[in-house]
């Protein structure tokens, strides 16, 4: 006997349900920092997402419109706060871009050696904190562990652990310390005395010789962990035309396949720095990326940023070796009071989240006329819409951890 839909012992299948509105944040762990999204949801499926920003604004352009360049520097490491040594660097270099200032060259080498000490504590934060986005502990903890001791070697470089304004106008504040304690975490890693002194070469060289063998293991407890590759690969996917369309740079950007970096790419005056170094730019597709992976998507740019940790300690070890034969001193004088010309400039620098721009006007006093900030983070948040529109409600953690933004940087 056929029956009719009409027919009060059929179940209906077509089932509807309401939409509804749900905000994730502005105080949720996995939005990394003050975001809120505003989730329009059918179900577990959505269909809309809208990322509300500001929550962490500090007029911090205005202020640089009231201060003399020099004295703007300690706002700028309160932008991107896990990379505050690359948020120094680039504000320095556009300020000296404007007044045509040649640092000499062993400033140059610190800044890189620094820099890219940065930029590997940086991508240990994200890659600890994407961990404990999809539910596992461990790699945090491990994460930290290495980080706590570059933030170790940074303090006995300048006094502080994490705002640092050690990068300035013409150099740095200061030269790399001769002697310094062991950092208590490396100490421990290498059960060696808590009481030694070593020069600060020898902690940097004894820290990344314990930092190598255990990338593998990040490996092993993420990149290759099966189900870390589930909740990652082929969710997500952003194209190279929609990440080029949408501004996104860095790891976002090399993640979907574009092969560029502002450290060979950029303007002169920045890749002058790393001119004879020898580094590889990371971008997808991987050879050994595991068959679920697609370009463009959560797993592509996860590893993009564990390939660069390997990538910026070569540049470390290159920097250290070229240290000691650096001509010149660690940096130029230059006063507070010094007038900047009439004239403007912006450049970008290849900070861990991507482009960092910062754009200068002088008129003719010490204080610009005009500061502005431009964060990469800000471009890459922006493609959160399209990732995330048909996904289920639990993927959202791990696609917008993938872009790896920091409000800091985006409300400035």
């Amino acid at each position: 006997m056929s029956l009719t839909l009409e027919d009060p012992r059929v179940i209906e299948f077509d089932v509807r349900t309401d939409e509804m509105l749900v905000n994730m944040g502005p105080q949720h762990p996995s939005t990394h920092g003050v975001l809120r999204l505003l989730l329009r949801t059918d179900g577990e499926i959505i269909h809309e997402i809208t990322p509300h920003i500001g929550y962490l604004h500090r007029c911090a352009e205005k202020i640089g419109e009231n201060l003399a360049t020099p004295q703007w520097v300690p706002y700028t490491d309160r932008m991107d706060y896990l990379a505050g040594m690359n948020m120094n660097l680039g504000m320095a270099l556009a300020v000296e871009k404007l007044i045509g200032l040649d640092v000499p060259e062993k400033a140059m080498t610190i800044r890189v050696l620094v820099a890219e000490l940065g930029r590997i504590a940086s991508h240990l934060v994200g890659m600890g904190a994407y961990g404990l986005d999809l539910g596992t502990f461990s790699p945090f903890l491990y994460a930290f562990r290495e980080r706590e001791i570059i933030l170790d070697l940074f303090e006995e470089l300048c006094g502080a652990r994490l705002t640092y304004s050690y990068f300035t106008i013409g150099g740095a504040t200061h030269d790399l310390p001769d002697i310094i304690p062991i950092p208590p975490g490396l100490a421990a890693l290498t059960k060696r005395n808590n009481n030694m002194k070593l020069t600060s070469l020898d902690a940097v060289e004894m820290f990344l010789n314990c930092l190598e063998p255990r990338i593998q293991a990040y490996h092993t407890l993420l990149t290759r962990n099966q189900i870390f590759i589930k909740r990652t690969a082929g969710l997500g996917i952003l194209t190279k035309e929609l990440a080029i369309s949408h501004g996104c740079t860095g790891p976002v950007l090399r993640g979907s396949g574009v092969d560029f970096d502002l450290r060979r790419d950029g303007e002169p005056i920045y890749t002058r720095y790393y001119a004879g170094y020898d580094f590889d730019v990371i971008s997808a597709p991987f050879e050994d990326a595991p068959r679920e992976a697609v370009l463009g998507d959560n797993w592509c740019r996860f590893f993009v940023r564990m390939m660069e940790v390997v990538q910026a300690i070569k540049l470390v070890r290159q920097a250290m070796a070229k240290y000691p034969k650096s001509q010149g001193t660690y940096r130029v004088p230059y006063k507070m009071s010094a007038k900047l010309p009439v004239d403007e400039a912006y450049l970008e620098t290849e900070c861990p989240r991507g482009a960092m721009g910062f754009y200068i006007v002088g008129n003719d006093k010490a204080e610009p006329f005009r500061a502005r900030a431009k964060s990469s983070c800000f471009c890459n948040l922006s493609v959160t819409a399209p990732l995330c529109e048909g996904f289920l409600l639990a993927d959202i953690p791990a696609i917008v951890g993938s872009l790896d933004v920091v409000m800091g940087e985006i409300d400035r």
